[in-house]
């Protein structure tokens, strides 16, 4: 029951870092395993706070982790391949498809990012994490984290600059 109602999330989780849907999904079900064989070490910390946020936030957490290591793995490799357009129908949300749309043209642009740029953009600012914490996951120095996101920032905003100009000449 686990698995299969925090499977979407996990999914949406790897495939910001993964962007071939057979390979996300491996990596889901690996990040599962890694779940259930860590189980024991899950604590609540505070009485106070259910288990439905923290668990949430524990398995967000180990799918990063294992898609950061197949990253490095395969050593920041670009990932091939579309996306599906069955994966943006996934989302069980109430959001407007003006809403949705956007997401799935802004993922789209992330993810022509370099994948150095794309990974660090990722965990710095989808995810929260701070420059120490990323150059420790991915092994490189704090600096080149610094440097990789502000380029990730000027090539992202020149690719939504390129798209607004298209739409509008569309018009």
């Amino acid at each position: 029951m686990l698995y299969e109602h925090y499977f979407g999330f996990a999914l949406k989780i790897v495939f910001r870092y993964i962007y071939r849907y057979d390979k996300a999904k491996d990596l889901v079900n690996d990040g599962f395993v890694k779940l259930f064989t860590t189980i024991d070490r899950f604590r609540i910390p505070d009485s106070n706070i259910e288990c439905e946020k923290m668990l949430p936030a524990y398995l967000k957490r180990i799918m990063i982790n294992t898609a950061i290591d197949d990253l490095r793995r395969e050593k920041m490799s670009p990932e091939i391949g579309g996306i599906p357009d069955y994966i943006w129908d996934e989302n069980n949300c109430s959001q407007a498809s003006d809403s949705r749309l956007l997401y799935k043209e802004l993922i789209l642009i992330i993810k022509n990012l370099p994948p150095q740029y794309r990974s660090v953009f990722n965990l710095y600012i989808i995810d929260g994490y701070n420059h120490l914490e990323i150059a420790d996951m991915l092994q490189i120095p704090v600096g080149t984290s610094k440097s990789a996101l502000s380029r990730a920032k000027a090539l992202l905003q020149k690719n939504i600059k390129q798209l607004e100009d298209a739409n509008i000449c569309e018009m």
